[in-house]
């Protein structure tokens, strides 16, 4: 298990606008990614109280659900997105083989950097599948914007991982 130290110099919060996508084993990042939404799971409430107990219950956990995560990128040439979603059904691929069951799903890996450009904190998200795939938004020939796709991943779970320490920041020095 990692070793955690605290870096006393930074006193502020890393930015949400340095991050890397990277499917598992995969050293390359998944090209152009511009948005993660927000990772976020949530425990139901289960109430129960005894019979002999006052008017009020207690509360423990019960099952916990981790919300789907989008990703957005410009949309180019690179096919990985829509990939991964004809793995879940592909259109016209013949009866009994619409699904690939054998690898529909990838575990991802969500790098933070900080302002240096040095790995932050990283999170590891599990089993994911392409719910939803948006192969070109709405075109207009009046916009003046990037088009943009996007994949809804459906997941089992995610963790921190641990083994991303804190870095050791730069100081910047005058050259000699």
């Amino acid at each position: 298990m990692a070793q955690f130290t605290v870096n006393t110099q930074r006193f502020d919060p890393y930015k949400n606008f340095k991050f890397q996508v990277f499917f598992e084993g995969s050293t390359t990042a998944v090209a152009g990614v511009s948005k993660v939404s927000s990772l976020k799971r949530t425990t139901e409430v289960v109430k129960h109280r005894d019979g002999g107990d006052p008017s009020s219950s207690r509360k423990s956990p019960g099952r916990t659900e981790y919300e789907a995560i989008t990703l957005e990128r410009g949309v180019t040439h690179d096919k990985d997105f829509e990939q991964w979603a004809n793995k879940v059904w592909n259109f016209g691929a013949g009866l009994g083989s619409e699904v690939s069951l054998k690898d529909f799903r990838k575990n991802i890996i969500v790098k933070v950097y900080n302002e240096a450009g040095q790995v932050a904190m990283a999170y590891k998200i599990f089993r994911c599948w392409v719910s939803e795939f948006q192969a070109l938004p709405d075109l207009d020939a009046n916009a003046n914007a990037v088009a943009i796709q996007h994949i809804k991943l459906e997941n089992e779970g995610w963790i921190r991982d641990t083994e991303v320490a804190e870095p050791s920041e730069p100081s910047y020095t005058e050259p000699a």
